[in-house]
């Protein structure tokens, strides 16, 4: 059963896809069937750029234990920068 759960959000980074680095614009998470991973259900995440078309993605399938593992792991990795005076304020890293 498909479950149609999806989040979108706007973002600002960089993606590598087969024709090379492009700039992300949005990203979608879903928790749905995935397309390639052998399993039922799956975290999906799609950084995309839609401006520049279908091959301005990066799709990324995960379990839930793994999805849950990464999100632990950016935030530890955040929380590091931010105790070590690394992080850099938003209007410093957004371009204009």
């Amino acid at each position: 059963m498909c479950t149609m759960i999806v989040n979108q959000a706007k973002i600002w980074g960089k993606g590598k896809g087969a024709k090379g680095w492009f700039t992300l614009g949005e990203v979608n998470v879903s928790y749905d069937h995935p397309f390639d991973a052998p399993l039922e259900h799956a975290l999906n995440i799609d950084f995309v750029n839609e401006a520049e078309g279908p091959g301005a993605r990066v799709a990324v399938e995960l379990s839930v234990e793994s999805a849950r593992q990464l999100v632990q792991t950016i935030l530890a990795t955040l929380e590091r920068a931010e105790a070590g005076g690394y992080l850099e304020t938003p209007e410093s890293t957004e371009p204009r």
